[in-house]
């Protein structure tokens, strides 16, 4: 599978409701291969984007209730909320109730995948610091 291949693999787990270490994984693999920055923040961005949206599949999945005024701030935001899915374990409850709320796919696959690829962003940034620590 090589590690490329890993790497998808540990971030596409790492967002469903599976306990994951993507963030480890990226860094491991960006300390070891620095100049494959681009293809390991895709690659990440592109295996945790695909779990979130299996996540979203499985919020559809909830049977629909009535909606709590928790999640009103939800829906006055709507799927550019999404932006926030970089969010550990808040993120994962975001796609949970994206799916839930049955809000259309073309309105959160852009959101989604905006907020993934900030995640590995930020710890690629932090790149340099890693080996000073």
């Amino acid at each position: 599978m090589g590690w490329l291949g890993g790497l998808f693999a540990s971030a596409f787990l790492s967002a469903t409701l599976l306990p994951g270490n993507s963030e480890v994984a990226l860094a491991a693999y960006l300390i070891k291969w620095p100049q494959q920055l681009w293809p390991a923040l895709l690659v990440a961005t592109a295996g945790n984007s695909l779990g979130g949206l299996v996540t979203v599949w499985l919020g559809r999945r909830i049977p629909p209730a009535e909606t709590p005024r928790k999640v009103a701030l939800l829906q006055r935001w709507g799927p550019v909320i999404l932006l926030a899915t970089w969010l550990p374990v808040v993120g994962d409850a975001l796609c949970i109730a994206a799916g839930w709320l049955r809000w259309p796919w073309r309105r959160i696959w852009l959101w989604l995948v905006l907020g993934k690829f900030s995640r590995y962003a930020v710890i690629a940034a932090l790149g340099p610091y890693w080996h000073s620590a």
